[in-house]
């Protein structure tokens, strides 16, 4: 027995030294005849050294007598060659300085694992004044092992970079993000928003946004192109204050002289600690906007209320013919482990890949919400309870909103390095169906909605599962594709006879990124298709709705659409342009006609043309053309701060017209001044 074990023991130090002579550290030049185990330590020494005699510090960095560290990620690629990946400073000019040092270092011998050349990865600490330098070149371990290696916020303008805030969900700015998950393996991306410190290893925002930075010497120059209003920061802390604006004006070609936004706001967001960020946003709102999305906030409208502005909120008027609308956002985030991350709050949330989402999109107003984050192995599992109000008049009671209850759950898997598969459920309930309110079975984070809805009773809830799929052709070029089953009976799906409850939603997209070798130009195709009664209920108080907008697509059901996408930016300047075309089945006004066809979600499906013969576009059949196109400026990248202007131009051309639904050709021109930090649709 004594033999045995020490065999065994024996066999696993050989194991273990094999296994340490199979990784050999990058060779640097005068290394060459270093003994393998001292290679780390020359490399350093070596290193060190060269960067050193080779470093110039900035004279404004010398003149303000700035004593610190400069953090440098690193990559020694296969190749041999040095790569930069991240540089943590408080001074762009350091950065700069930074990289243009390693341009000047040798090609040298790589890394090699099993014999073949892999990248390493290096943190290089450079002190300030250089003198002081006696820190090793170490190496990091792994990705993630960047966050440790960082040091503490009072070393950065920005610590946002650095926190578990959101990055605010804007499409634009998300396209290049995005592009670099696609690149990495194991990320997921359907699930928005993500997390500043979530995609740092994949991405160096805070780079992007040092070389954005101007050089302003003053501090109202500096304020306006480059930084926070106010920035209160200490070891372990940090708090930003920024005003925040929205100020348009424009012209479309009804009988009002002009059209206008005016959104004054402030946003303050900070984190104590690594593990906990907040953030809150206020909005003082008045504005006149094209026709067409006037007579939309106005449709449904809630009693004592002008209205409701799409994506933003209930409005009262304001003067003869405005709306004024406040709105207040706010969230607190925990990331207690790398597995999980906690969010309560009031916004907005997105799950799918595309322009659209048939499962959850950031059309409709600000919601209060619950969201579980979990992440591991190749898992990504998002669980969100939110509670929606249902402002039409007939649901309104002694002046309060209708209150309902949402309860999603989405599983993402990455199968292989390049194939994601997503489960989708959610059911959507209120008090009505539950004496008790929202019932406690929906609050399990791992059950089946649909099993509960059916132990309840159909008229209980409305659940809805879903299905939705990435595939990546290239790190460039990426194929998307969603499936939603709001209801579906099996044997009647392919009999032809368009039966009524088969209600489901189909999309299938394509994003290029880089197309055609042009960095920062991203091209996107998009087609979605839903079956008429999709997303309603027979009772219209559990349909997919929450303040007169879908939770999901804007159009509602009854419909289909291609959408073609071009976005551009280099520096500060960007352009988009975007094309629509669809038709889409709306009920007929005429006098007496009261039957419901499938397009207007907040009527009962009780209420059907029939039970057979239904297909998408049926009804009112109208055809809707946008084609919309924006260019720009940002002023400061902190808020997201831009200069813009754009033209709308849209074509509403249904069968029958009336005061409801009538022919409508609109030409909207806008210019204006505004904080970009969420996506506004006025694409119906």
């Amino acid at each position: 027995m004594k033999n045995f074990i020490l065999l065994f023991s024996l066999l696993i130090i050989t194991s273990f030294s094999a296994q340490a002579q199979l990784s050999k550290p990058p060779v640097y030049v005068g290394c060459d005849d270093v003994q393998i185990d001292d290679l780390n330590g020359c490399f350093s020494e070596k290193l060190k050294a060269d960067v050193i005699s080779e470093f110039k510090v900035p004279e404004n960095v010398e003149k303000e007598g700035f004593k610190g560290t400069v953090n440098a990620i690193f990559l020694v690629t296969k190749e041999g060659e040095f790569e930069v990946l991240y540089v943590n400073s408080v001074y762009p000019e350091l950065e700069e300085e930074v990289k243009r040092v390693f341009q000047t270092l040798p090609k040298i011998q790589p890394a090699t694992f099993n014999g073949r050349p892999i990248d390493e990865r290096y943190q290089f600490p450079i002190a300030i004044p250089l003198s002081d330098n006696t820190k090793k070149v170490v190496v990091v371990e792994d990705k993630k092992d960047i966050e440790q290696e960082i040091p503490n916020l009072e070393n950065t303008l920005f610590p946002e970079f650095q926190s578990e805030l959101n990055i605010p969900f804007v499409h634009q700015e998300y396209d290049d993000i995005i592009y670099h998950l696609n690149k990495s393996e194991n990320t997921h991306t359907s699930s928005k928003p993500y997390l500043f410190n979530e995609v740092k290893p994949y991405i160096d925002l805070e780079a992007k946004r040092t070389k954005m930075l101007k050089k302003r010497e003053t501090w109202g120059g500096r304020k306006l192109h480059n930084e926070h209003l106010a920035l209160v920061k200490g070891k372990d802390f940090w708090f930003t204050l920024n005003p925040v604006f929205d100020l348009q004006l424009g012209k479309d070609n009804s009988d009002v002289d002009y059209t206008y936004n005016n959104t004054r706001g402030l946003q303050i967001q900070g984190s104590i600690g690594k593990k906990f960020s907040f953030s809150t946003s206020f909005y003082e709102s008045q504005g006149r906007f094209a026709d067409y999305v006037n007579d939309y906030a106005k449709v449904r409208t809630p009693p004592e209320s002008y209205g409701v502005v799409p994506g933003r909120g209930r409005a009262k008027k304001f003067k003869e013919d405005s709306f004024d609308y406040p709105v207040a956002e706010a969230y607190l985030s925990f990331t207690p482990s790398k597995f999980f991350n906690f969010q309560f709050g009031n916004g907005k949330n997105f799950i799918g890949d595309g322009y659209r989402s048939f499962f959850l999109s950031d059309v409709a107003s600000p919601y209060p919400f619950l969201k579980i984050s979990t992440t591991f192995w190749k898992i990504k599992y998002t669980n969100l309870w939110m509670w929606m109000d249902d402002v039409r008049p007939s649901a309104v009671t002694n002046d309060s909103n209708f209150r309902k209850y949402v309860a999603m759950h989405h599983l993402s898997w990455n199968v292989t390095k390049r194939f994601n598969i997503g489960l989708f459920e959610s059911v959507i309930t209120n008090e009505e169906s539950s004496p008790n309110g929202f019932d406690i079975s929906f609050f399990n984070p791992i059950i089946f909605y649909r099993a509960v809805e059916f132990n309840r009773g159909s008229r209980s809830g409305n659940a809805n599962i879903g299905l939705n799929m990435k595939y990546r052709i290239k790190d460039n070029i990426s194929v998307y594709t969603q499936f939603l089953i709001d209801e579906m009976t099996t044997s009647r799906v392919f009999d032809g006879t368009g039966y009524w409850g088969n209600k489901f939603a189909f999309q299938l997209g394509g994003k290029y990124y880089n197309a055609f070798k042009v960095d920062g130009l991203m091209l996107q195709g998009e087609f979605n298709w839903v079956r008429p009664y999709t997303y309603a209920h027979g009772d219209t108080k559990l349909n997919s709705g929450h303040y007169n907008q879908p939770l999901a697509h804007l159009w509602g059901g009854n419909f289909y659409e291609v959408i073609g996408i071009a976005r551009y930016s280099k520096e500060r300047w960007f352009g988009n342009a975007k094309l629509i075309a669809g038709k889409k089945g709306f009920d007929f006004v005429s006098e007496g006609e009261d039957t419901n066809y499938g397009g207007d979600i907040w009527r009962s499906y009780d209420e059907r043309v029939g039970d057979e013969g239904n297909e998408v576009g049926q009804g009112n059949s109208t055809n809707i053309f946008i084609a919309d196109f924006q260019g720009g400026y940002v002023l400061n990248p902190v808020t997201n701060l831009q200069i813009f202007g754009g033209v709308t131009f849209r074509n509403f051309s249904p069968d029958e017209s009336g005061d409801v639904i009538s022919e409508n050709n609109t030409t909207w021109f806008t210019i204006g001044l505004r904080s970009s930090l969420f996506n506004w649709y006025f694409d119906n």
